[in-house]
């Protein structure tokens, strides 16, 4: 007995909207980078890289779930690779902000020259 082909168009189109907003509004706040957002730290960094950031993993998580055929995999499996990622995204995240961080102060207290 053959199974039938179920077309996934709309929801193909359905990810493609969804994505495409959360990337016209990365490109929106990049262009005029609003500066309530800009002017603002928050742990290490300005408010605007933080949402930077969340909207990233938002599209990431997005493209895994539908493009990877996340959601008609096991729980166990699911929690297994996005926790995984999750994980390593925000150690990176912290590397990346303290370790920028602590070269700002090396560079910003020191005769050492901007020069990058």
């Amino acid at each position: 007995m053959a199974h039938a082909h179920e077309s996934n168009t709309g929801r193909i189109w359905k990810v493609f909207w969804f994505l495409s907003a959360v990337t016209i509004v990365e490109v929106v706040l990049g262009i005029f980078k609003p500066e309530a957002l800009h002017m603002t730290n928050f742990l290490g960094t300005n408010l605007l890289n933080w949402i930077f950031i969340i909207l990233t993993l938002v599209k990431a998580y997005g493209i895994v779930w539908a493009f990877m055929h996340m959601e008609g995999e096991t729980a166990a499996l699911r929690r297994s690779v996005v926790w995984t990622v999750i994980f390593l995204v925000i150690y990176l995240t912290f590397i990346l902000l303290t370790e920028g961080n602590y070269i700002y102060g090396v560079f910003k207290n020191s005769t050492i020259k901007w020069n990058f």
